[in-house]
C-alpha cells in the first residue's frame, strides 16, 4: 500500500511573548493561518510545526516567520490581518509580508503607528509620499479615505504642512446648501462625517476643536474652492465621483507650492443626475500616465471593513454586470428585429 508522504516544516520562536502574539488568544491566529493557508499548523514547546502539500506549507512557514520578525518590533496581529496577508502572499510569491504590514504611518498623538493591511494600501501610502497628487479608486471599505487622512494627520503634526483642507462634493444638498442653518462648517459637516471620524480616530476631539479654531483644519463644500490656492496644505477630497467635470477640474487648478492633494471615490457608484459624466471618471481618463500622478486601484479584496462588506460589494457588482449584460442584450435584439423589419419591406 502506498503511503503518501506530506511535506513537513518547523517555525521555532525563541521569544515566549512573541509566540503567544502569533498563536493568538486559545490559538485562534494559528487556526486562521491553517484555514488560509490550507496547511495543517500545530504547536509543540516553542515550535509551531507545519505539515501538508508543500506550497500550503511554504506559504505558512514564510507568513510565520515575517510576522514573528513584525511582532518582534511591537507590530499586533489580528484575525484580519492573517488572512488578508496569506492571500496576497499566495497571489505574489515574492511579495514580503515584512513590506506589507510594515509600511506603517506614524501619528504623533496615537500610541501605535498605522499600518496598511493589503498590498494595495502599502502602495497608496506610498504614492502619497511620492507623489504631489495622488488618485485613489475603489470601493467602500478600502482604507482611502482613513489613510489619505492619517498622512495628512501626520504631515500637519510633524509641521510638513500647515493645514489640512477637507472637501466633498455635497451633492444631495444642491442649490439649497445655503439655507441650512449655521456657518459654513456646520452647513457642511454632514458630508465631511466620514473625514471627522477618521480624523478623530487619530487626534483627540478637543485638539480637533483648537486646530479648527486656528484654521490648521478648514473644511469647505467642493463649490466654495473656488478661486483659492492652496500652498503648503493637505487637501483631501472625498466622494469625488459626484464632483462633476467642471468642479473636478477646478479643484485640481487649486493646488499650490509645497502641498499634497488626494481624491478618493469610487467610479462604480455616483449620486450625479442621470447623463451627468463623473468628474473623476474623467480626470482618470485624461490625467492617468501623466508624471507626478499617482492612481492607485482597490478591488473588493482590498475591503478592511466587517467581512460581510466584502461579499456584499461582489453581489451588487455581480447585479450590476448582469443587468448591463441584459440591456447590451436587448439592444442586440432590438438591432435584429429593425434589420429584419427592414429587410421584410
Amino acid at each position: 500500500m502506498l503511503i503518501e508522504s506530506r511535506f513537513r516544516a518547523d517555525v521555532a520562536v525563541e521569544d515566549a511573548a512573541t509566540l503567544a502574539v502569533l498563536a493568538g488568544p486559545q490559538g485562534r491566529l494559528l487556526g486562521e493561518v491553517a484555514r488560509e493557508s490550507g496547511a495543517d499548523v500545530s504547536l509543540r514547546g516553542n515550535v509551531i510545526q507545519l505539515a501538508g502539500e508543500e506550497p500550503n506549507v511554504r506559504l505558512a512557514e514564510r507568513f510565520l516567520s515575517s510576522a514573528a520578525v513584525l511582532v518582534e518590533r511591537g507590530r499586533s496581529l489580528e484575525e484580519r490581518d492573517v488572512a488578508r496577508a496569506l492571500r496576497e502572499l499566495r497571489l505574489d510569491p515574492e511579495a514580503s509580508l515584512v513590506d506589507l504590514l510594515d509600511a506603517t504611518i506614524s501619528v504623533a498623538t496615537r500610541k501605535r503607528p498605522i499600518a496598511p493591511k493589503s498590498a494595495a494600501q502599502r502602495r497608496y501610502i506610498e504614492a502619497i509620499r511620492a507623489h504631489d497628487l495622488v488618485f485613489g479608486i475603489g470601493p467602500a471599505g478600502t482604507g482611502k479615505t482613513y489613510l489619505a487622512m492619517a498622512m495628512a494627520a501626520s504631515a500637519l503634526l510633524s509641521r510638513r504642512v500647515k493645514r489640512i483642507v477637507l472637501t466633498r462634493p455635497a451633492v444631495e444638498a444642491g442649490e439649497k446648501l445655503g439655507f441650512l442653518p449655521g456657518d459654513l462648517a456646520e452647513k457642511v459637516n454632514p458630508y465631511l462625517r466620514p473625514l471627522y471620524d477618521a480624523l478623530h480616530d487619530m487626534i483627540d476631539f478637543d485638539r480637533v476643536e483648537q486646530m479648527r479654531a486656528r484654521s490648521q483644519i478648514e473644511v469647505a463644500p467642493l463649490a466654495f474652492m473656488r478661486g483659492r490656492t492652496l500652498n503648503e496644505s493637505f487637501v483631501i477630497m472625498d466622494e469625488a465621483q459626484n464632483a462633476t467635470s467642471e468642479q473636478m477640474r477646478m479643484f485640481l487648478t487649486r493646488l499650490g507650492y509645497g502641498s499634497t492633494a488626494v481624491v478618493t471615490g469610487d467610479i462604480t457608484q455616483t449620486d450625479l443626475p442621470r447623463g451627468a459624466r463623473s468628474g473623476l471618471r474623467e480626470a482618470r481618463d485624461l490625467l492617468e500616465g501623466i508624471d507626478g500622478i499617482g492612481f492607485c486601484y482597490f478591488g473588493d479584496q482590498d475591503v478592511v471593513r466587517h467581512p460581510l462588506v466584502q461579499k456584499i460589494i461582489v453581489a451588487y457588482e455581480q447585479r450590476d454586470s448582469d443587468e448591463r449584460d441584459a440591456r447590451e442584450r436587448r439592444r442586440q435584439e432590438a438591432v435584429v428585429r429593425r434589420q429584419g423589419g427592414s429587410s421584410e419591406g
